[in-house]
């Protein structure tokens, strides 16, 4: 996760992930449920600026095309928010913040863009308000904010993640890889894909597919692409499988939905492949297409 200063402001460039692998390994007392999954960051992303205020205030201002994106909650439904109100409960600072965001990430996709936008807000104004929190701590109150925080606060290119999530194993091997990813025109709840999906019952392991795509072997890689939700997913809308149909009939790799859907992604052999699979699915009506790449 970049952040840079910004006159008295700090800015920051936060990515999205994809799942490449995610097996559902049983349910939890919490009402979670018990995870393996790899994730990588990948090169879209959204953008927040945090400007200090003189009141312990916190104030979100989305903002899309055309003006501000009225479409993403801007009030305490939005983990941005929450995140910010966390940091100054746990601290006790009473300075507050605006923070204007810029969504590129798109909704309710499996891309956790809500997530990744809290891991900003906890790291960002850790620094603006001068907190000085152990990463451990910031951590522990990403655990408490989602599922998916912890894994931008860790801020790894790529991971091994368990539990629910929460629990970080970064990838030591560096994984340079091409997508195309896309989504559809509706998106998915993820409490409603979780609360339907079926647990494995014989789970599979994420390590043989970091060995392979660490090794270069694509080919063999994409054999091992998996999404335990995805079927549950598809179920639940049809888009899902629509979408994925129109990924295998472009020269891609592989293809898996990331998360809970409805996004869907493929593996490239190039970064040329992918710029040209994502122009011909949004030729073809796919309402949203980009070129991504890993960060390493």
């Amino acid at each position: 996760m970049l952040i840079r200063q910004d006159g008295l402001a700090l800015r920051v460039d936060a990515p999205a992930k994809l799942n490449l692998f995610l097996e559902v390994l049983g349910r939890r007392g919490d009402g979670f449920h018990e995870l393996e999954t790899l994730m990588v960051a990948i090169s879209l992303h959204d953008t927040l600026r945090f400007t200090e205020e003189p009141t312990p205030a916190i104030r979100l201002r989305c903002h899309g095309r055309g003006g501000v994106d009225t479409s993403v909650p801007s009030g305490d439904d939005n983990l941005v928010v929450r995140a910010a109100k966390l940091l100054q409960a746990h601290s006790g600072t009473s300075r507050g913040a605006t923070i204007d965001l810029w969504k590129r990430i798109p909704v309710s996709a499996g891309l956790a863009g809500g997530s990744t936008d809290a891991a900003a807000a906890l790291l960002a104004l850790d620094r603006l308000w001068e907190l000085g929190m152990a990463s451990q701590e910031l951590l522990s109150l990403a655990a408490e904010l989602g599922s998916d925080v912890a894994f931008f606060v860790r801020g790894v290119p790529a991971a091994i993640c368990r539990g629910r999530g929460e629990e970080i194993h970064p990838v030591e091997r560096s994984l340079e890889l091409s997508f195309v990813v896309a989504r559809p025109a509706s998106g998915l709840s993820t409490a409603e894909v979780y609360r339907h999906c079926q647990v494995s019952s014989d789970p599979r392991s994420a390590q043989p597919l970091v060995e392979l795509l660490a090794d270069g072997r694509l080919a063999d890689a994409a054999r091992l692409f998996h999404n335990s939700l995805q079927q549950t997913a598809s179920r639940l809308n049809r888009e899902v499988t629509d979408l994925i149909t129109r990924l295998d009939r472009q020269p891609v790799l592989a293809s898996a939905m990331t998360g809970s859907g409805t996004a869907c992604f493929g593996l490239c052999a190039t970064d040329r492949s992918a710029r040209r699979i994502a122009g011909a699915l949004v030729e073809g009506g796919v309402p949203w297409a980009s070129a991504v790449r890993t960060r390493v």
